[in-house]
């Protein structure tokens, strides 16, 4: 195994030097060798092949630590954080009661009503009404099973078209959507509008002077508040994008010109908008620093040095702000809505809880749902926090350990996990339901390149519409499952990815993985395991992160 682990990392280097905007006679002769070392890590894995060589597989040797369950995992954990913990009881109550594989179901078949909007969008299920949830336990668990097999076998029929969005030319680092809008950030230092109905370029929003990293869609109301102080239309809508010219910019959708541009004195490398009182910006930056804005006065409010590393992703919930960092470290935060300082720290799990340290790529991505937050990390696994307990759990997107999983996000009573294999370079969506997280199927598409960045929405008819980014910019649109058009896309299942949730207790195969990146071979660095401050620039310096930055 230790000659496989050495050869996934040097591919995982190649992958991350490929996407560098220019690259020295050494890293190009690196990647020259990219289909060699394919070739022999799949000749390896031929001979390692069988259950007990493949973690994250359910096989012989691991049936019985592998039996627990997503479903068992508690969705209502102890409060100690009022008033935030107070709000999202309630959340997690409302979890219990509503059936989200149901309404996934039903938003699949085309019957549910609209949900537009970011990424954020569409993470807590729809509610069923107590008279259909009557029963005993295994009443319930019957009805409960028959609704799961009736969403996997709509979504083994789904068909998907894809159009692929031509205009950047460099990679997309970030999707948000908009109504029928997509908007779409690049490392290229532009912005750019897209109408999905016809796949055009609506508008190309430049002004920033480096890579766009990261975007998020304030909601509608927050939208009319600063459209009347700035005397636009009250159906303004409005765009922020953060770059890493230190530079968070608003840009007006209609009219195509930016409103107000903030200077945070850092590079941007992560940013939200936080709903709540009169809405704050939040931003992340290359150095670890959490910063909130005032939405209505654009002036800085809070600054803290909360990462030891870059802040590679941040979400609100309700009250509440994650942030998540390149060495692995997640953070909680309780937005207490004040002038000064609204930002009060709940929890902080370092990389020794998550089990996320010690990869060159440092891109930790995280997607917040009630009492769990799900990550990924550039693994074959997506993580589960327990971010009031610091429980983690291990949920397979990925049948051999060289799989890595770029983002994660929730729609429509979809969990949804990108994949791609460094060893042969296959791509794909990995649907699964929620609450439960028991895998639905695969989604894949003829050369399908790695995604990096994902969006989705619903129509008014209930039919999904996603949007994923990196390489390429890619618009899915799905089509009846009667009709006649054909899919762009196959519809696979791994069953070896069914019902495997793991409690993580001491070494996980990402722990093991983690290890490699201290070889110094092909320019790796120090050892692993918790934040270390060159890891910028050893084997770490063609990372994805650093790549954006440059």
């Amino acid at each position: 195994m230790g000659e496989v682990r050495k050869l996934q990392k040097k591919l995982r280097q190649i992958e991350n030097l490929e996407i560098k905007i220019s690259l020295t006679p050494e890293e190009k002769f690196k990647i020259s060798r990219k289909a060699e070392l394919r070739s022999r890590l799949a000749e390896l894995q031929l001979q390692l092949s069988g259950p007990q060589q493949t973690p994250g597989i359910v096989g012989d040797g691991n049936k019985e630590k592998m039996k627990r369950q997503v479903d068992d995992a508690p969705e209502t954990l102890p409060s100690q954080t009022p008033p935030a913990s107070k709000i999202l009881k309630g959340e997690t109550e409302s979890n219990a009661t509503g059936a989200p594989a149901l309404a996934a179901r039903q938003r699949a078949a085309g019957g549910n009503a609209a949900e537009t909007g970011g990424p954020q969008d569409g993470t807590e299920p729809s509610k069923v009404s107590p008279q259909s949830r009557d029963g005993s336990p295994e009443q319930l668990r019957q009805q409960e099973e028959a609704e799961f097999s009736s969403l996997k076998a709509s979504w083994e029929k789904a068909r998907f078209r894809l159009r692929l969005l031509e205009g950047h030319n460099d990679i997309v680092t970030s999707v948000v959507a908009v109504d029928n809008l997509v908007v779409s950030g690049s490392r290229d230092t532009t912005v750019k509008v897209w109408h999905v109905p016809t796949a055009t370029e609506q508008k190309n929003l430049g002004g920033h002077a480096g890579g766009v990293t990261c975007l998020s869609a304030p909601p509608p109301e927050y939208c009319r508040r600063l459209a009347r102080s700035l005397s636009l239309s009250e159906k303004e809508r409005f765009i922020l994008s953060g770059s890493a010219d230190c530079c968070v910019k608003i840009w007006a959708l209609s009219i195509g010109q930016c409103v107000k541009s903030v200077y945070t004195f850092n590079a941007v490398t992560a940013l939200c908008f936080a709903p709540e009182g009169d809405g704050y910006i939040i931003t992340g930056s290359d150095g670890g620093k959490v910063q909130a804005w005032s939405w209505h006065t654009f002036q800085n409010c809070q600054s803290v040095n909360a990462h030891q590393e870059a802040v590679t992703s941040i979400q609100s919930q309700g009250p509440l702000v994650f942030s998540g960092s390149a060495e692995g470290g997640v953070s909680v935060w309780e937005n207490r809505c004040s002038e000064r300082d609204p930002l009060k720290l709940l929890h902080h799990w370092s990389s020794r809880v998550t089990g996320l340290s010690g990869g060159p790529d440092g891109r930790l991505k995280l997607s917040p749902r009630g009492d769990r937050l799900f990550l990924a990390y550039g693994r074959a696994s997506i993580k589960i926090l327990h971010w009031r307990t610091g429980v983690i759990s291990r949920l397979t997107n990925h049948s051999s350990v060289t799989g890595v999983t770029d983002c994660v996000h929730q729609t429509g009573g979809l969990l949804i996990g990108s994949c791609y294999d460094l060893a042969n370079g296959d791509s794909s969506l990995n649907l699964f339901s929620l609450p439960q997280c028991r895998y639905l199927a695969s989604l894949t598409w003829p050369d399908a390149p790695r995604i990096l960045c994902f969006a989705a929405w619903t129509t008014g008819s209930g039919d999904h519409r996603w949007v994923i980014g990196g390489r390429d910019l890619v618009v899915w649109e799905q089509l009846p499952s009667s009709g006649k058009q054909r899919s762009d896309v196959t519809v696979k299942r791994d069953s070896r990815m069914d019902s495997t949730l793991l409690e993580s207790e001491g070494d996980t195969e990402e722990d093991e993985e983690s290890d490699d990146y201290g070889d110094n071979e092909d320019g790796g660095g120090g050892g692993g395991g918790g934040a270390r401050p060159g890891a910028a620039e050893d084997g770490a310096s063609g990372s994805w992160l650093r790549c954006v930055l440059q």
